[in-house]
């Protein structure tokens, strides 16, 4: 019994130092457990995730979605914040690395990639016509691409016109009569020269047979007719070209047209003429859109000299602008000067007419150029990277001036012309405005999870953060930010998809190049890729489709032109990521189906760890942002369907 009663009172007084342990020297009770829970719910002090801003806790700790420490909130701002405003701790601000540059006027400078192939000076193409009815016995010229000189006999003809013509001669002056002068007029025009016409005369004799020789000289680029053959008066026997001049005829894309003038200078590249580069001049601007290709043509008019250059060949040209306000392209070289409307080489400080045509001059500013820097008004600009587009609303988001904490606003502006890494701004912004360059996508994600609009979701409302990948499948997407992936889709033929795939492989070839450290690989396959785009028909798209690709060709282009001309393969690859999120909206947006397995992949260590994605075939990661010192180093996020 003493040993029972021992056992209760060592359990007695384990239980009053327990409680005065745990209970914090508070009686054990419901008194003390009503004040523990009233101690809590009036601790105002909440801790959040500065990328999840639903995760909310009233002690600090770790994200349980992406592992980052929590963040103190502070007591909510009494100001009522607008529909598309946001505002986030400066914590949050420096975790989620968002940054913001100026809204500012300056000159943006674009270099326009342009392809096309050189083509026959049209101007320099004549027609050498039967100027009598007659009969080919000997061609000397028999086959095309014989360079002939003026005096040259092409063929040696029969013709019993030219033999009564010669008849004539002879009688009229053996008779002395008046029509001697006519006669000699016709054999003339018949082609003879003054020469055989003298020997005619002198020896009174005539030929049954006669040799045409060439007006001018060239290229022989058409025979029309053989040995053997009966011509008529005009039917054509012979064209010639001279190349000592061609035309180069390019492509123009509709968004390129904003920097390209009468009168500009081009440079270009032929393939089979490596290391050369030849200047030309803009002489011709189509108007019309060609419906097939939505490409302009754009003609270049270009010193051939050497002969290098032959029609046919394949080329890629560049022309350079600098695009002032009101959409003038400035060029000082034209200050006071007056250009020939249909020869752009004559260049006169007065004005007068074209010695060649006979046209009047026209002012350099009538032709849409601002002549002088110091007069031009620069355009409002911002970087590229401050603008969400998606169809046809551009969104930046803007920072809040004078808040007592990091805000920020989104906005939807007009854009103009992109170049230079910049976008040009007609509507929506002033000058002085701070707008958000780097974390856009992560403000917009968070308006989204609180209802509000943004620019993946311009209504507002619904689930706050949902996203629909449009079928796709997911591997790992948890792990991502999914809001830098959702975008619209459209839907559009199978034709069009299937001439799209080529751009893409020439893309693959960019990425393997990178992943494998190979500058030279990486710069000459953009000038696959430019090819590729040219054979995709535009008028397959309509509508919001055809506005969005556009916005993708002008993206595309863009960084292809940098690639293309990259010598330091670390901006190259900065470049490659930009190109890369292009590619990757244009597969999901048009819902490309490809030969091969196409993955996005991410890596979190890209860039000094901000992180990057990339598109590439394959599913064995080759990271295209480290090469051969980390090629591995990558995790495939979303894989697009075959």
């Amino acid at each position: 019994m003493k040993k029972y009663i021992l056992y209760a009172i060592t359990l007695i007084i384990g239980l009053v130092v327990g409680a005065f342990i745990f209970g914090g020297g508070k009686e054990v009770g419901d008194s003390g457990a009503m004040s523990h829970q009233h101690a809590k719910s009036t601790d105002s002090t909440k801790w959040s995730c500065p990328m999840h801003s639903q995760i909310q806790k009233y002690k600090p700790g770790k994200c349980p979605i992406c592992n980052m420490d929590l963040v103190a909130l502070k007591k909510a701002s009494k100001k009522v914040l607008g529909p598309r405003e946001l505002v986030m701790s400066q914590a949050a601000k420096d975790l989620a690395r968002i940054t913001t540059v100026e809204v500012k006027r300056q000159l943006v400078d674009a270099r326009i990639e342009l392809v096309g192939k050189i083509d026959y000076d049209e101007t320099r193409t004549k027609t050498i016509a039967a100027w009598f009815p007659a009969r080919i016995d000997q061609l000397y010229v028999d086959y095309t691409g014989v360079d002939v000189r003026k005096g040259d006999h092409l063929a040696y003809v029969y013709s019993p016109e030219l033999l009564t013509a010669q008849r004539e001669l002879i009688s009229a002056i053996k008779f002395k009569s008046t029509d001697i002068d006519t006669i000699k007029d016709k054999l003339r025009l018949w082609g003879l020269s003054e020469e055989k016409i003298r020997s005619i005369e002198a020896k009174g004799k005539i030929d049954d047979h006669m040799d045409i020789d060439a007006p001018f000289g060239g290229i022989v680029i058409h025979k029309g007719v053989a040995e053997g053959d009966y011509v008529k008066t005009g039917e054509p026997l012979f064209k010639i070209a001279d190349l000592s001049k061609v035309w180069v005829q390019l492509d123009a894309y509709e968004s390129d047209l904003p920097w390209l003038r009468y009168g500009q200078k081009v440079e270009f590249k032929a393939e089979a003429v490596p290391g050369k580069v030849f200047e030309g001049l803009v002489t011709f601007i189509s108007p019309i859109l060609d419906p097939k290709t939505r490409t302009v043509k754009v003609r270049v008019n270009a010193d051939n000299a050497d002969f290098v250059l032959k029609p046919e060949m394949f080329v890629r040209a560049t022309a350079f602008a600098t695009l002032a306000g009101g959409g003038k392209v400035i060029s000082q070289d034209l200050a006071g000067k007056w250009i020939g409307p249909m020869h752009p080489e004559v260049l006169r400080d007065k004005p007068g007419k074209c010695p060649i045509c006979g046209m009047k001059l026209a002012k350099a500013e009538d032709l849409g150029y601002s002549v002088a820097k110091q007069t031009a008004k620069p355009p409002l600009v911002v970087p590229t990277s401050a603008v969400l587009k998606t169809g046809k609303r551009s969104v930046v988001y803007v920072e809040v001036p004078e808040a007592e904490e990091p805000t920020y606003e989104g906005r939807e502006i007009l854009v103009g012309p992109r170049a230079g890494g910049f976008y040009i701004v007609e509507e929506g912004l002033m000058e002085g405005e701070r707008v958000v360059t780097e974390g856009s996508f992560k403000i917009d994600s968070a308006l989204q999870i609180l209802a509000k609009p943004s620019m993946m979701n311009p209504e507002g409302g619904g689930s706050g953060g949902g996203h629909d990948h449009g079928g796709m499948k997911k591997t790992g997407l948890e792990k991502m930010d999914h809001s830098e992936m959702k975008m619209t889709t459209y839907e559009v033929s199978d034709e069009f998809k299937k001439q799209v795939v080529p751009l893409f492989d020439e893309f693959f070839k960019v990425q393997s190049a990178l992943a494998n450290d190979d500058l030279k690989g990486a710069t000459g396959a953009t000038e696959a890729m430019l090819r590729a785009l040219g054979g995709i028909d535009m008028k397959l798209l309509k509508g919001d489709a055809h506005m969005a690709w556009m916005g993708d060709v002008s993206s595309i282009k863009d960084d292809i032109g940098k690639i293309a001309s990259g010598k330091d393969i670390g901006a190259l690859r900065k470049t490659f990521e930009n190109l890369s999120k292009t590619m990757s909206k244009v597969a999901m947006s048009f819902e490309i189906k490809f030969d091969m397995p196409a993955v996005i992949v991410h890596c979190s260590m890209a860039f000094d760890g901000k992180g990057a994605n990339w598109l590439q075939s394959g599913e064995d990661v080759r990271n295209p942002y480290f090469g051969k010192a980390m090629g591995a180093c990558g995790e495939v996020k979303i894989a697009l369907g075959k």
